[in-house]
């Protein structure tokens, strides 16, 4: 971390001067008065990212900074961007001034959560769930501060307080406390037993109770009042908050944030080629970003909301652009650029905005091989004989023709004199211009283009 500085902090609900650092390009509180502290409430209404809440009066009128999970279990071995939403949440918990916890499911992952699922999820190894666990704790570590002095944020694995339990003690000190009928009225589980074809299994009816016993767990030795998570976990949130009144004594809160959605009716987080991940070897920071930018006009400024922290001043500024330009597309540039920094860091942000520019006619120089070839899947592609580009090469106006990017050499030789083909985005402008070996990038690429989208990728072989 840097050095911090005092300055007026630009969010629109913080109306006193405080001390920030900078942390991965991020505004951190350093200090946060007990009025402050509850301003989390008007800044998770403001950016909607509030579904139910079991009890927001009390909330509001606390006056100290809470502690506050969210369970992510290791169901693959990379957190994907559904799970953004409530891990950002922590975070915005985090910078308010608040003590956030992340746990890791190593003990709920082994069961799999019913909600919102239609059917079971299968069975995962003890070898598989601690390989995921280790893929994605550097994924939670990057998104929340575990260094500051003031509110670090803790990892914790519920495995280490729920793989000793015996069984027999489990029914006894906890199951005692669940009443079935209020079980079977939550909607994670009356929504499974009204599907007669996958029903809901013993395994997985025990979800709720280890997601209790959490909670418990957390509350009694961490001082955890508060748990969060999407809306389809409202069920084991109030489980849990029940355990611990009847346990403990003690008020305990729940507050669910929305499910994301997509204007257009499918689902968030899927494209053609599957789920978009945190991992870069599994979603790399080009196709992350690109991600974003497709996001649907009708979806930008709310996505802007939940998935930035940019200020409320500059998303309605963003708002009234997209709404005077959208064909601009700069709301989308700037949730692309946010969302990418904040997961891959700005180095792989600035090589992605570079390589979605190349489509646009960007420069190539610098590009990796690798994110060349995922521009590249966009673009239509042929096969040219490496033999041709010996010696003096292959003439420009015949390869044009190759590409179908002429239909006659007199009409190549027209389009190449008014300046509208490119050679790896560079302008060519004369006739008799041959394509040699030395044209190729990486030794096997040759990028034409017409005009300002009309693309073809000449694979040498």
């Amino acid at each position: 971390m840097e050095d911090g500085s005092v300055s007026e902090p630009s969010g629109a609900f913080l109306s006193s001067w405080v001390s920030f650092v900078r942390w991965q390009g991020h505004p951190v509180l350093l200090t946060c008065t007990a009025e402050m502290a509850m301003n989390i409430w008007e800044e998770l209404h403001w950016r909607g990212l509030v579904a139910d809440c079991t009890d927001p009066a009390a909330l509001g009128q606390r006056t100290q900074p809470l502690t506050v999970y969210c369970g992510f279990d290791p169901t693959a071995d990379s957190l994907h961007v559904g799970h953004l939403v409530p891990l950002l949440a922590l975070r915005r918990f985090q910078l308010f001034g608040h003590h956030p916890i992340a746990v890791a499911g190593g003990a709920t992952g082994a069961i799999g959560d019913p909600s919102g699922k239609s059917a079971e999820r299968p069975l995962l190894s003890p070898e598989q769930i601690r390989f995921n666990l280790e893929a994605i704790r550097p994924q939670l570590a990057r998104l929340l501060d575990f260094q500051t002095s003031v509110n670090p944020a803790r990892l914790l694995d519920n495995a280490d307080w729920t793989a000793d339990v015996r069984y027999l003690d489990f029914l006894r000190e906890i199951g005692k406390h669940f009443s079935i009928n209020q079980m079977l009225a939550k909607e994670s589980v009356r929504a499974r037993l009204e599907n007669r074809d996958t029903g809901l299994s013993y395994t997985e009816f025990s979800y709720m109770l280890l997601q209790a016993f959490d909670f418990y767990v957390l509350c009694r030795d961490y001082d955890c009042q508060l748990q969060i998570g999407g809306s389809d976990q409202w069920g084991n949130i109030t489980a849990g908050i029940d355990l611990i009144r009847k346990k403990l004594g003690r008020a305990a809160y729940g507050l669910t944030l929305p499910l994301v959605t997509k204007a257009d009716g499918t689902k968030f987080g899927k494209t053609e080629s599957g789920s978009v991940w945190l991992d870069p070897r599994k979603t790399s920071p080009y196709r992350f970003y690109q991600f974003w930018i497709n996001t649907d006009d009708r979806d930008v400024i709310r996505y802007l909301k939940y998935f930035t922290f940019l200020p409320a001043e500059e998303i309605a500024a963003l708002e009234t652009q997209h709404q005077q330009n959208p064909g601009a597309r700069t709301a989308h540039r700037a949730l692309a650029r946010a969302v990418t920094e904040l997961v891959h860091g700005p180095t792989a942000t600035q090589e992605a905005v570079r390589a979605s520019e190349v489509l646009f006619g960007g420069k190539l120089e610098g590009i990796p091989e690798g994110t060349f070839r995922e521009i590249m899947d966009e673009v239509p592609t042929l096969h040219l004989n490496r033999t041709r580009l010996e010696g003096s090469g292959l003439p420009l106006t015949e390869l044009l023709i190759q590409a179908g990017l002429a239909t006659s050499k007199s009409q190549a030789r027209k389009d190449i004199e008014a300046g509208g083909i490119y050679i790896n985005n560079v302008r060519e402008i004369r006739i008799d211009r041959a394509i040699t070996i030395q044209d190729l990038l990486f030794g096997r690429h040759l990028l034409l283009r017409k005009g300002k989208k009309q693309y073809v990728l000449m694979t040498a072989e």
